[in-house]
């Protein structure tokens, strides 16, 4: 990734992630304690003071990843992970698990094999980061990054009735 992104913490807020463009603007994404975004837009003059914020919600904010180019996490996370040895990243099928339908936090994924499920592949779109609450589809497709019986673990979670 050749543009560089700035992040943020604002203690009590969130976080900010911001990137300058080459014609020199200051663009950034909000991201709020409790998971809404804002687009923030800079002040040309002062790249402190925000001269626009645009509320997003979770279908604006997937669309708007969409047309930026999302579908490039997965190619970079398989760049990512020829760098890192023992690493693995995997696309596992959700079709016809007995999660379909449920929570994300349900499958205790993480805990139980020490994978992480970082991205669902839907309907074309990148829905990067889902957090516990996040509802399976039958036609998703999981991005599982961890060591190969960590993946081989959510594969079989995701295979068994529960």
């Amino acid at each position: 990734m050749s543009a560089r992104v700035e992040q943020r913490a604002l203690p009590g807020i969130g976080v900010c992630q911001d990137v300058v463009t080459r014609a020199g603007r200051r663009i950034g994404v909000l991201t709020h304690r409790d998971g809404h975004r804002e687009l923030v837009v800079y002040d040309v003059d002062d790249p402190d003071a925000a001269s626009e914020t645009i509320p997003l919600n979770g279908d604006e904010a997937n669309a708007l990843a969409e047309l930026l180019g999302a579908p490039q996490l997965v190619r970079h996370l398989a760049e990512l992970q020829e760098q890192v040895v023992g690493v693995l990243t995997e696309q596992l099928p959700l079709k016809g698990s007995a999660y379909v339908g449920r929570q994300l936090g349900d499958t205790q994924a993480r805990t139980r094999t020490g994978a992480s499920i970082v991205a669902i592949l839907r309907r074309g779109e990148v829905i990067a980061s889902p957090g516990p609450s996040f509802e399976f589809e039958a036609a998703d497709m999981m991005v599982v990054v961890g060591t190969r019986e960590g993946v081989d673990g959510v594969a079989s979670i995701l295979r068994r009735d529960a």
